[in-house]
């Protein structure tokens, strides 16, 4: 698996993600999917600064986060609740003690495109099925690459205000889309210190996810419409075959 981004795990960037992206109404949409299908026994993978983890470990279910970036991980260890989740520094590989054990995994966000090699998203996509009881779920969504959504991405120089007083300069730049992959750079300026990052993001469609899920022994029950996206992402809610 290739290293997790400096965005979630340079320990001065992880710390301002929340502040930069402080509106997370699109989890309503996984804590109902969680209570639809009866979900307990949740694994949260790629769960960065934990805000799912703590909602869904509020609201009585038993949680596992998991992400390969350690700051992220200390981040979500200070949130209310942080202390009902189990949390694991590491990729879905770092899930083999969990075996057969979990109603449902979670990929929530970008999560299920960080894996641009076929091998990695290969792997994750068995050592999840693994982790998961017989006829236990899979939910995550994808960006549609027919709608683009990385022309939009730009962000001209910004300024944004951090909780401490102090500001931010905030930049991000596509700068190669050479399809199914879109990479981008962002830079954070505080003070006389200078936060970069670069994040590469594989846009699959439809047909291959299914075809991927298919391959990996689940079978696709339903594809929805991201409700804080709509018509931009797709939810995939994949099971495992009996």
């Amino acid at each position: 698996m290739r290293e997790p981004d400096a965005a979630f795990a340079d320990p001065r960037q992880a710390v301002l993600y929340d502040v930069f992206d402080d509106d997370r109404s699109d989890l309503d949409a996984y804590v109902a999917i969680a209570r639809e299908i009866g979900a307990r026994r949740i694994i949260d993978l790629g769960c960065g600064t934990g805000s799912l983890a703590v909602r869904l470990a509020g609201d009585g279910f038993s949680v596992v986060g998991v992400d390969p970036a350690g700051a992220s991980v200390e981040v979500a260890r200070t949130k209310p609740y942080a202390d009902r989740v189990t949390w694991i520094t590491g990729d879905a590989t770092a899930l083999a003690g969990a075996a057969g054990e979990a109603d449902m995994v979670v990929m929530t966000g970008n999560v299920a495109q960080v894996f641009v090699a076929d091998e990695d998203w290969s792997a994750t996509l068995t050592a999840v099925r693994a982790a998961l009881r017989a006829g236990g779920w899979l939910v995550f969504e994808t960006r549609r690459p027919e709608v683009r959504a990385w022309e939009c991405w730009n962000i001209a120089p910004t300024t944004v205000s951090l909780p401490d007083g102090r500001t931010a300069d905030v930049i991000r730049t596509v700068t190669v889309v050479d399809l199914p992959l879109v990479t981008f750079e962002g830079s954070t300026t505080i003070g006389s210190d200078v936060l970069t990052s670069t994040s590469t993001l594989r846009f699959r469609d439809r047909a291959e996810v299914e075809h991927d899920l298919l391959a990996h022994g689940f079978t696709v029950e339903d594809v929805r419409d991201a409700p804080d996206r709509p018509g931009k992402e797709n939810v995939f809610l994949a099971r495992v075959n009996a």
